[in-house]
């Protein structure tokens, strides 16, 4: 089974434009395996504990589950709202995970692998960790990255890190694969030093932080939110669970997961602390997990950030200028790995260009012409038609299109598999105005090649349809709807050849999928 989770989601704030990029990577990426008629499993959720909330909620007067929940609700309407299609929603405070999480401290502690000691040093409250000499700058100090750093004093509970390290080198000097880009490989390879002499603080006393899940085996201390978060990807996919648990069966979905995360929490909390901890739970390295590791989106050149201002709602986006605006931009603008800017115009003119005119207008207008010229809007190429290079031509484009689609989407490059897909179409409108179907319809002896030309067309948007129903999976319902072949929606891939479309076929009268966005003079999108 194909199992994907995405990183949860803090809830000590509202959703934002990285959240939702990070949703619909995920959710193009097991539709995609859906399309290729893999058994999927997709977990997605929420992360509601740790100081960070514990604080917000104190500072409007509430418990922090009352804020907890009125913040996940955000989540959920928005990520309903722009489509993602889950299994499986997590959230840390479901009894389930709590249930989990003390078990595998339990096994973890009567295994050797956790120990008690005071320790002083500085605390950054931000990131809810503390620091070392290594983490320091240049000049000696704390940089912002670490917001308030304060010094702290405490006894708390160690899981033994270092007890992993040789394994996780060896792991990944073996297994090149496991993080997508390379480059962020090594970059955790280049980080392990400093795990050889480093264990991992797992507990807050519950005298600076009750808002936690309580260890099983010391009731004054609560579990470390990123202990207690990682393990979301093992309690809701049913690892330990009871038998009667309504969750699914830990063995079927977990052969070897893939963690859709981004690059600022790789590194130590997903390539060292999560490695090493499911290590230490007794777990083989070919059920290891892969990480695919995004950029971030930035505006208009800027890092976004609250106190800049600059945050991008993608509830309001996808409010104004619709949901398939939105996925199709997210997924066509970024390379997968690397950083990207959200640019007003380009967000528009992407639609305009690509759905609207491209797509959109060859959908449309070749339906049309179907109806209008095609007796009972029927197809009926005869057999023994004769193809031309034109045909041939765009055959072969589609041969190639569902290749170089395979293969990028196959190595998380959703913006060049779209690429590929926009090149067939620029060539199917190439297509129609050198064989002008509009003039051959004049002429009752061009009725073959009028039919063989709309044909040819017709057949290339189903494949296209299907294609890029991962990211447009309700644009491209109707589009196969229109084309009178909705029965293609449960093709797969393997099966996406020429002559899915058999003729005689009837197509059904179009309506325009991809409108054209209306914007008022001067309107900015951000």
């Amino acid at each position: 089974m194909y199992y994907l989770t995405t990183a949860i989601d803090y809830t000590n704030g509202s959703p934002h434009i990285g959240h939702a990029y990070e949703k619909i990577l995920s959710d193009i990426l097991v539709r995609y395996q859906k399309l290729k008629g893999t058994e999927t499993f997709f977990l997605t959720g929420v992360d509601q504990h740790g100081q960070k909330v514990q604080q917000s909620a104190e500072k409007e007067g509430i418990h922090p589950a009352t804020y907890a929940s009125k913040n996940t609700k955000k989540f959920k309407k928005l990520w309903e709202q722009v489509g993602l299609d889950y299994d499986g929603w997590a959230e840390t405070t479901d009894d389930k995970h709590k249930a989990c999480v003390g078990k595998i401290l339990t096994k973890l502690k009567e295994e050797g692998q956790l120990y008690k000691k005071s320790h002083q040093g500085f605390y950054s409250v931000r990131q809810e960790q503390f620091l070392t000499d290594r983490d320091r700058n240049e000049q000696g100090e704390f940089g912002a990255e670490w917001g308030e750093v304060v010094e702290l004093s405490e006894e708390n509970w160690y899981f033994k890190l270092s007890d992993h390290a040789q394994w996780l080198q060896g792991f990944l000097a073996k297994t090149p694969d496991c993080i997508y880009p390379s480059s962020r490989q090594q970059e955790v390879i280049n980080s392990l030093e400093k795990m050889h002499e480093t264990d991992l603080c797992i507990s807050r006393p519950k005298e600076r932080l009750f808002w936690g899940i309580e260890l099983p085996f010391d009731a004054e201390y609560v579990t470390y939110v990123w202990f207690d978060a990682l393990i979301n990807y093992l309690s809701f996919a049913g690892y330990l669970a009871e038998p009667d648990s309504d969750l699914p069966d830990f063995n079927q979905v977990w052969e070897r997961p893939v963690h859709v995360i981004g690059k600022d929490i790789l590194v130590p909390a997903h390539a060292i602390y999560w490695m090493a901890m499911l290590h230490a739970l007794g777990f083989e390295d070919e059920h290891m997990p892969q990480f695919v590791v995004h950029g971030f989106w930035n505006a208009k050149g800027e890092k976004m950030s609250k106190s800049i201002g600059n945050i991008i709602d993608p509830k309001e986006l996808a409010d104004t200028y619709g949901v398939d605006a939105l996925r199709y931009y997210l997924a066509r603008d970024i390379h997968t790995g690397k950083d990207s800017d959200f640019i007003p115009d380009r967000f528009v003119s992407i639609f305009q260009t690509e759905l609207a005119n491209d797509l959109g207008n060859l959908c449309n207008r070749t339906l049309n012409m179907t109806v209008r010229f095609c007796e009972d809007k029927t197809l009926n190429t005869p057999s023994d038609y004769t193809l031309v290079e034109l045909d041939q031509q765009l055959q072969a484009s589609l041969a190639k299109t569902k290749e170089e689609y395979i293969k990028y989407m196959d190595t998380y490059q959703v913006a060049l598999a779209l690429g590929a897909i926009n090149k067939h179409v620029k060539l199917c409108n190439s297509y129609a105005e050198a064989n002008q179907p509009w003039a051959l319809a004049k002429d009752k002896a061009n009725t073959p090649q009028l039919h063989n030309c709309l044909y040819h067309i017709i057949e290339s948007l189903a494949h296209i349809a299907l294609l890029l129903s991962p990211v447009l999976p309700e644009a491209c319902a109707k589009i196969l709807q229109q084309l009178g072949a909705a029965e293609l929606a449960q093709t797969t891939l393997a099966d996406i050849n020429w002559g899915l479309i058999q003729q005689p076929h009837t197509v059904n009268k179009p309506k325009p999928i991809f409108p054209r966005i209306q914007l008022p003079e001067n309107e900015d999108p951000a």
